[in-house]
């Protein structure tokens, strides 16, 4: 089925690329006759059948404009691509189905995903943050509507805002690489999917079951390597019974993930509190083999002064907010380039 897929969307490509070249006269922003996408999909449909419409002949052509001069795939440049040559003598004239057969030989990019993924990714304009979503879609194996909430949860504003100007450019050329601690973070944790008003009264509880019901949206948000432990696990100190909310396991990073929820303002005491929790679970859960427990305060509010006296240079506890509703894109890239050491600068297109 995959081999069948890309086959498509790489014939999707080429001809994207008739219509450029061939159609077009290379001519990117060319002016051309109404009917020309009229003629060829009455050709196409000719010799292959259905799905060659306007719009989607369209739709090919908007794709190849976007993946042949992207950095997201490296290739030659359009200028340096020849455009084929319409024959003059009919007895010699090509078929578009040779056509085709032809530019599939050329050197094409290697797509991996659904031909709906890359009609939807096209629609984003900074290459680097495209570059992310394509990768994270195949390696995470994102289905369109998974693809489209990431996005509209602002997952790469996000994941960059915990991260300097160095890594954020690796983040549109390997995806999002787990080797430490930090790279699991998000700021802030979206929620949209519990279905719960942003302004209603609930409590730490409501919003645990609220997760429990939708265990496999949180683990989706939390991202990946995430594995389910436990809720309300038992810990017992000196006699002492304590309930951690949430208990995962990560398989990457080979370490317990602690998660407690908070539903005010956070408190340094909260802060403790998970402390203890991490130091219970290195010091009788963890084996040899694994590495140190993570503890994450999820809080609707934190003030950065009580994280930074509460856990100094603390590498195994974090904090972050969480949200009952999708982010404004915007506000997030305005607040990326607020801050010279997070600005990030849209690549220029490079080439083979």
């Amino acid at each position: 089925m995959r081999a069948t897929n890309n086959r498509m969307v790489n014939a999707y490509f080429s001809i994207g690329k008739l219509v450029v070249e061939h159609e077009q006269h290379g001519k990117q922003k060319a002016d051309y006759a109404a009917n020309t996408l009229r003629i060829l999909s009455e050709q196409l449909t000719q010799e292959y059948g259905r799905g060659f419409s306007v719009d989607n002949l369209e739709n090919m052509r908007r794709f190849y404009l976007c993946y042949s001069i992207s950095e997201t795939i490296s290739r030659k440049s359009l200028q340096q691509n020849q455009g084929f040559q319409r024959k003059k003598d009919k007895k010699k004239a090509v078929s578009i189905s040779e056509t085709i057969s032809r530019k599939l030989e050329d050197e094409v990019p290697k797509f991996k995903l659904s031909f709906s993924h890359y009609i939807f990714l096209c629609r984003i304009e900074n290459v680097a943050e495209r570059s992310f979503y394509e990768i994270e879609s195949f390696e995470e194996n994102w289905s369109l509507e998974e693809l489209k909430r990431q996005y509209d949860s602002a997952l790469y504003e996000r994941l960059a805002l915990s991260r300097n100007k160095k890594e954020v450019k690796k983040l549109s050329k390997k995806g999002q690489v787990i080797k430490r601690p930090q790279d699991v973070i998000k700021e802030p944790y979206i929620l949209e999917f519990l279905g719960l008003e942003p302004h209603h009264t609930y409590t730490e509880n409501d919003l645990e079951q609220a997760l429990i019901n939708k265990l496999e949206h949180f683990l989706t948000e939390l991202g990946k390597g995430f594995l389910f432990v436990g809720r309300q696990y038992r810990i017992t100190i000196e006699e002492d019974h304590h309930h951690i909310d949430l208990v995962f396991y990560h398989r990457i990073l080979r370490c317990f993930v602690l998660i407690d929820l908070k539903m005010g303002d956070l408190k340094a005491a909260d802060l403790g509190q998970m402390q203890l929790y991490v130091g219970y679970f290195d010091a009788n859960k963890k084996d040899a083999s694994e590495n140190k427990t993570i503890g994450i305060v999820l809080c609707k509010n934190k003030k950065e002064n009580i994280v930074k006296y509460t856990l100094p240079k603390n590498d195994q506890i974090f904090t972050s907010k969480y949200k009952m509703y999708l982010p404004n894109k915007t506000d997030l890239q305005m607040l990326m380039e607020a801050d010279v050491e997070y600005y990030i600068k849209t690549p220029t297109v490079e080439h083979e």
